[in-house]
């Protein structure tokens, strides 16, 4: 098989198709698809067979109404047909330890472990999802309060939730979002230096403009520009509480 043929093949097509759905139909997920794709996300690789993560399925009307407060609020929360909260998860390890006599003893490394795995399985949890028809959108906005997501879902020490991820039919079709060109992603063997980053930067400017533009986005918007929505979102600290809130769930940040 040809370099060529290898990359036109249905996998690849359905990753390159993902984009956020953020309104669903009524039509329920069922419970063999839930399962289905949970076990392809298992699949995904993990450091050492750690498997740090876990998966929270939310049914509870009023946990959901809660969540959907804390992440916005976001609506989509509370109404979508599924909603999983996504934890890293390094509580059973503890359990392990004790178990063998000994202590859990991890520090940065062992919460950045249980964050990568955590993610690397939600991937691949979302594209078994896509593989179904059914659409999927992440929930960072959990982390705007993260203490009391712990609180509302009871979660124990050394569970850290991560983001959320709301699944269930498309009831609506956007268009694909612009990444970077290849050439801004892929480098051989060194970084850029600073002025081929801008440059790149510039140019990306005016494509994303132009998708803005197509989607029909408000003119202030469309007269702005990717880098400078990035300079007003990463030029103030976000969520300062975070680490602090996690020290408390039992990760080591140093």
């Amino acid at each position: 098989m040809t370099s060529t043929e290898s990359a036109e093949h249905p996998a690849i097509d359905l990753m390159r198709a993902h984009r956020s759905i953020r309104t669903f139909t009524d039509e329920p997920v069922s419970p063999e698809a839930i399962e289905a794709a949970v076990r392809a996300g298992q699949a995904a690789a993990t450091s050492s067979s750690v498997q740090a993560y876990c998966c929270i399925r939310v049914s509870n009307p009023a946990h959901r109404d809660k969540l959907a407060e804390l992440a916005g609020p976001q609506e989509k929360v509370a109404i979508a047909p599924e909603f999983f909260v996504i934890c890293g998860d390094a509580r059973r390890h503890r359990i392990a330890c004790e178990m063998a006599g000994g202590a859990y003893d991890q520090k940065l490394e062992g919460f950045m472990i249980s964050v990568i795995d955590a993610a690397l399985f939600a991937q691949n949890l979302v594209l078994a999802f896509e593989a179904m028809g059914l659409g999927t959108c992440y929930i960072g906005g959990l982390r705007n309060d993260v203490g009391r997501v712990i609180e509302v879902l009871g979660l124990p020490s050394g569970v850290y939730p991560v983001f959320g991820l709301c699944v269930g039919t498309p009831a609506e079709s956007p268009t694909l979002r612009p990444r970077f060109p290849l050439e801004s992603v892929l480098f051989d063997g060194a970084y850029p230096d600073d002025s081929t980053i801008e440059a790149q930067l510039k140019a990306y400017d005016t494509s994303y403009r132009e998708y803005l533009r197509q989607r029909g986005a408000p003119e202030q918007a469309v007269n702005g520009s990717w880098s400078g929505a990035m300079a007003s979102k990463l030029g103030r600290v976000a969520r300062p509480a975070l680490a602090g809130v996690y020290r408390a769930q039992g990760a080591v940040l140093d």
